[in-house]
């Protein structure tokens, strides 16, 4: 299952320092806004429920699920719009699932704010308005394109302009779609415009080193802001997680993660935030050439799960048998043991898979 998130704000919001600590890709910071491509990365979900499989298993390899993750230049006013130099990076936001937003909450006289002043709750709500221009942009695109076929008397197509002009004029009171409550009827009719300020978001307060435990003033003042709209929030030291991430024996990193006062680098936090915020899960598969885990959407039935994993696997589904994680640690990984006392569970096509699950897929075909 491929999956992406944005990573935006800003510029020198510390996008690009906090995209080399979840990746260690050591994409190039910039101290202003270039037209420099998007960076890209592949980025392990932290589980340490794989280890502990493994314990009892031994297998060849163990292999975590990932997404994609894709640091996108800073935004400045009037990036939303279409003639902007800085137009071609929307469409990295719009073609991502899910949204981190960076907010620079540390002060650095070497660094200046493009806007002369920290403060995240009005650097918030420029990308917001920049996202937003292009959303009714589009919006009245369609408007327009439904009209014509309205004015003939096609109901379907009133129906679209109704919904359309609805998100309009959300937009126009310069909140975003995601706050916006729409029935699954309703968002049938923009789901092809993807809108960029539909998409879910968790918020990263960017602080400095010594606020990396507790925060500051500036990501406190956020947090609080951020609270009304229902959103997630996670407080980030970037630069140091950046330093920590370059650093190859794990015993190092713990060491200056201590010395920080964290029990576990904050991008591991954001990386499972940004997972669950797309609403998903992990299902476990293992054997001895591998203990693997395995990304899904919740509600994805067995069939559906074993179709991720391969789809003569969905094709020719016989039937799967399901062991919960904590079970399987409970009867140390004896899957006979499981089924003795009744804690391996035969499930159809329809089985809905939960998170922890491991499965065991019988096919043929």
């Amino acid at each position: 299952m491929s999956l992406k998130c944005g990573i935006i704000g800003i510029v020198n919001a510390g996008k690009s320092t906090l995209f080399n600590a979840v990746s260690n890709a050591h994409a190039e910071t910039s101290r202003a806004y270039n037209a420099a491509k998007s960076n890209i990365a592949m980025v392990n979900v932290p589980d340490n429920r794989l280890e502990e499989i493994d314990r009892f298993v031994h297998a060849a390899k163990v292999v975590p699920t990932s997404m994609e993750m894709v640091d996108i230049p800073g935004l400045t006013k009037g990036s939303g719009h279409s003639e902007s130099s800085a137009g071609k990076f929307l469409a990295d936001i719009r073609q991502a699932d899910a949204l981190i937003h960076v907010l620079r909450c540390f002060e650095d006289e070497t660094l200046p704010h493009i806007e002369g002043s920290i403060d995240p709750v009005r650097d918030k709500e420029i990308v917001d308005l920049e996202l937003q221009v292009r959303d009714l942009e589009s919006l009245e695109k369609k408007i327009h394109r439904m009209d014509k076929i309205a004015k003939g008397g096609d109901k379907p197509a009133q129906r679209t302009i109704e919904v359309l002009k609805k998100v309009k004029h959300h937009l126009e009171g310069f909140q975003p779609v995601r706050t916006l409550t729409l029935h699954q009827e309703e968002k049938k009719h923009i789901e092809d415009l993807f809108l960029l300020s539909e998409k879910p978001v968790v918020y990263v307060c960017n602080v400095d080193d010594k606020s990396a435990q507790t925060g500051n003033r500036f990501s406190h003042a956020f947090t609080e802001q951020a609270e009304s709209e229902g959103a997630e929030v996670i407080t980030i030291a970037a630069l140091l997680e950046s330093e920590i991430a370059t650093l190859e024996d794990a015993a190092d990193r713990l060491v200056f993660l201590e010395d920080a006062g964290l029990e576990e680098p904050g991008v591991n936090k954001l990386i499972r935030a940004a997972y669950h915020l797309l609403d998903l899960q992990t299902f476990f598969t293992a054997g001895p050439k591998e203990v693997r885990a395995w990304t899904i959407r919740k509600g994805m039935t067995a069939q559906q799960a074993a179709g991720v994993i391969h789809s003569d696997l969905e094709r020719g589904f016989i039937r799967s048998e399901v062991i919960k994680y904590p079970d399987f640690l409970a009867f140390k990984g004896s899957e006979s043991a499981c089924r003795d006392a009744g804690k391996l569970a035969i499930e159809g096509k329809n089985y809905i898979v939960q998170d922890g699950d491991m499965l065991h897929i019988r096919f043929n075909v």
